[in-house]
């Protein structure tokens, strides 16, 4: 016994191996690791050695994890920034041009009072919201 018992502690305190790994090595339960290791007077020193270190690990871990993430949603941010950009610089092209406006451009701004009808492949602007004389009836989709 005493050749297993010089083994683990050799395990524990040299090699740094946890005492779970000690026991999936040696073919022997955990608790019997720690029964040895707990007999030795270098044991709770150690112990706590390891567990500062693990906390700060877990800590330096979870800084990096935040980080990261952080990271990601400003990427995220900016490239919804850079969309939102574009789609107000073409816009703001497309308004301030002083030729008469294309029926597909007054289309993509009033979306929502024109539908499509299929059979006749075009948007028709919807009859009860009133439409003034300027505002086309219905917009042809040209397939190419």
């Amino acid at each position: 016994m005493k050749n297993r018992k010089e083994i683990i502690l050799n395990m524990y305190f040299v090699e740094n191996l946890r005492p779970v790994d000690i026991a999936k090595k040696l073919d022997i339960s955990k608790s019997a690791v720690t029964q040895v290791l707990k007999k030795d007077k270098r044991y709770v020193q150690i112990k706590q050695k390891r567990k500062s270190k693990n906390q700060k690990k877990h800590i330096e871990a979870t800084k990096e994890h935040i980080k990261t993430k952080r990271k990601i949603a400003q990427f995220k941010n900016n490239a919804d920034d850079l969309i939102l950009r574009n789609m107000h610089n073409q816009a703001s092209a497309e308004l301030s041009q002083p030729r008469k406006m294309t029926n597909m451009a007054f289309r993509n701004w009033n979306k929502s009072a024109y539908s499509y009808n299929e059979k006749k492949r075009r948007f028709e602007f919807r009859e009860e919201l009133g439409r003034a004389a300027d505002v086309p009836k219905y917009i042809k989709v040209e397939v190419l």
